[in-house]
């Protein structure tokens, strides 16, 4: 075989010049380490000539290597690869290439039984995009789940989940050896909560000082519209709500009585006489409207004086605070609130008013 390996390659190259001679000296070099059982250096050097100037001898010589350094996949893989690049030569290329085609189908009939296959298996709760190595290259779906060729010997396989930390398991397969290997990945860890630390201390219960119990009996500083404002304003509205009625029944008596003096006679005596019945009837309406409108006048009149009287007499807000105030811390008794107001409307047939009861 020896023999067969250092016959020169009569194929045509069609690699550039220079990189054919540096191919040529990495084969000698592989070749030469190879012969001398070197070959985690021969057969790294018998790859990169065949990949300067893919010759079919070069790629002899490096299944070769790959079978003696005990790496049965790639053996094969690579005595496949000649008889690929043989099936593609003329035929007088083939005739000189016979004697390597016969050594490789011997060759690699040999090896296939011993070759390793390794599956490689997922957890059904994998996440997805869940990343595998096995010494180095990425395998993706459809390299998982199947029995894939290996070489004899120690492999790293990795699982990474997005995210997460990388898991690693280190095995040993022999030849002509069968194994599954069921994967695993390390989730993400979750961050702990976060803990606010900008809450005050809290303090310590401590029992109130006689100042303290004053100031509890401190009662609340008036806020908003007190009582009598809003007092006055109802007033004022019911006062505004008089005046109304008594201007529109006004008008109403004087239309009525406008039609009454069509009609009758001697209207102003109270012995009207009238020619038709509607005459009459027009005098007693503007009789009715008027006294309605007179009280509404009148009423409308004293309210508004009442609203204006509370509006004006009303406490201001920071002398009933102080004054509060100093009751509480004297301990006091307490007492009514100032400007308590009641009141409600009179209304007769001569006229109108309203009665306001007060304690200032």
């Amino acid at each position: 075989m020896s023999g067969l390996l250092s016959i020169a390659i009569a194929a045509p190259a069609s690699a550039q010049p220079d990189a054919v001679a540096v191919a040529e000296s990495l084969f000698n070099r592989g070749l030469a380490d190879m012969l001398a059982g070197k070959f985690q250096t021969g057969c790294p050097a018998l790859t990169e000539s065949y990949r300067l100037d893919p010759r079919p001898g070069r790629l002899f010589t490096l299944a070769e290597c790959e079978a003696k350094w005990g790496r049965t996949a790639t053996a094969v893989s690579r005595y496949n690869d000649f008889l690929a690049l043989y099936s593609r030569m003329s035929e007088s290329e083939q005739v000189k290439q016979y004697d390597r085609y016969k050594i490789v189908l011997e060759q690699r009939d040999a090896l296939v039984p011993l070759v390793p296959q390794l599956t490689l298996s997922l957890p059904a709760d994998a996440p997805a995009g869940t990343q595998v190595q096995r010494d180095g290259i990425t395998l993706e779906g459809p390299s998982l789940g199947i029995a894939l060729p290996v070489n004899p010997g120690e492999h790293v396989v990795t699982t990474r989940a997005p995210g997460g930390p990388t898991h690693e398991v280190r095995f040993t397969i022999e030849k002509s050896e069968q194994k599954t290997i069921e994967l695993e990945v390390k989730l993400p860890e979750t961050p702990p909560p976060a803990t606010s630390t900008d809450q005050p201390p809290q303090q310590s219960a401590s029992p109130p000082s006689q100042h303290d119990e004053g100031a509890s009996r401190t009662p609340p500083a008036p806020s908003g519209t007190s009582g009598r404002r809003v007092l006055a304003y109802v007033t004022g509205g019911l006062a505004l709500g008089g005046l109304i009625a008594g201007g529109v029944t006004g008008w109403l008596a004087l239309d009525e009585s406008r039609r009454a003096d069509e009609d009758c006679d001697d209207v102003g005596s109270g012995r009207a006489v009238c020619k038709t019945a509607e005459g009459k009837a027009a005098g007693q309406r503007a009789k009715d409207l008027g006294l309605v409108s007179t009280i509404g006048f009148g009423a409308g009149a004293a309210l508004a004086g009442t609203a204006l009287v509370l509006f004006l007499t009303e406490p201001s807000s920071s002398s009933s605070q102080a004054s509060a105030t100093t009751g509480a811390h004297a301990g006091a008794a307490p007492r009514p609130q100032a400007g308590a107001v009641s009141w409600s409307l009179l209304a007769g047939p001569t006229g109108g008013g309203v009665v306001v009861r007060s304690q200032w």
